[in-house]
């Protein structure tokens, strides 16, 4: 198999989810052997960031790059489409400190890729061929990644929640040309209680009911969760109510899953390489999915 880059470069444009600012960033071809950069091109210099799993900074409310001065957080979603499409090199150039959260899924990403189309390049792409079993644990959270050898690259994951709305659900991706229908839709998703977390700490100013799905499980009074949906747009509703809050219905019952794996997907590309194994995933979020793609790293290099 040959490397791959885009057919020609196109641009969205949206808000950051916690800067709220409105951003735009560009995805252009790149030559052989780039892999993926991200461009700060508002930055003196326009410095650039080598997205790879040692150069994440951040992880608790998502992906964040760095690389001396420049930054750049939510990256995660674009990643995941250009893994998946099985694009190898990408310059992606943007103008602020976040890559937009668009819907808060890939879906947007997949459709342009697919629109420029997949150049094939004159150099061979390197895998990662997975030889023996490997994993990551974290005791207190529950969480765990592993890895066992495969022909091709697939992911099972499996997210449970104490709660009565979401509590266990399983996704499942063997076959990567199969993201675009099965995975890229699937928007990130958070909790009330994360909301008023998030909130307090001066974050998800550009969060909305139009790019994330909100997880109504803990009763509140109704006074406080009118005041909540006040403030991040959102009908008003029974307090006694629980349920999925968001503009569109879910588009699949294991939707929140589904974007989990997405999320898999995006931090693993940080790996630098095609993988051939098999992932699997209880409870994953960024924190281990990071700590999962350094060990491959640091397994790489050995």
């Amino acid at each position: 198999m040959k490397q791959n880059t885009l057919g020609g470069s196109f641009t969205l444009q949206g808000k950051g989810l916690h800067t709220g600012l409105n951003l735009t960033v560009t995805f252009n071809p790149a030559p052989v052997n780039h892999g993926y950069k991200i461009q700060r091109i508002d930055l003196p210099d326009a410095p650039i960031i080598e997205a790879v799993a040692e150069n994440v900074v951040e992880t608790t409310r998502g992906t964040v790059l760095a690389q001396g001065d420049a930054r750049c957080s939510t990256v995660e979603h674009a990643l995941a489409a250009l893994y998946a499409l099985g694009i190898d090199n990408c310059l992606m150039q943007v103008d602020g400190p976040e890559v937009p959260i668009l819907d808060g899924s890939a879906e947007l990403y997949v459709e342009n890729i697919q629109r420029v189309g997949r150049v094939e390049q004159d150099a061979d792409r390197i895998y990662f061929e997975v030889t023996k079993e490997m994993d990551v644990c974290d005791e207190k959270s529950g969480s765990s990644l592993s890895i066992a050898p495969a022909d091709h690259f697939g992911i099972t994951t499996t997210i449970a929640f104490p709660g009565k709305v979401l509590s266990n659900q399983t996704a499942e991706l063997t076959d990567m040309s199969l993201f675009p229908q099965e995975i890229a839709a699937a928007r990130t998703f958070c909790f009330v209680r994360e909301v008023e977390m998030m909130l307090a700490a001066n974050l998800i100013k550009g969060g909305d009911l139009d790019n994330a799905i909100v997880i109504y499980e803990m009763e509140k009074t109704q006074e406080e969760l009118d005041l909540l949906a006040d403030r991040i747009g959102a009908p008003h509703r029974k307090a006694s109510k629980l349920g999925y809050i968001q503009t569109k219905p879910l588009m699949w019952d294991n939707e929140p899953a589904r974007h989990k794996l997405l999320d898999i997907i995006g931090d693993m590309a940080l790996v630098g390489r095609r993988i051939h194994g098999h992932i699997s995933a209880i409870r994953p979020g960024h924190t281990i999915n990071n700590r999962f793609a350094r060990l491959l790293r640091q397994e790489l290099k050995s």
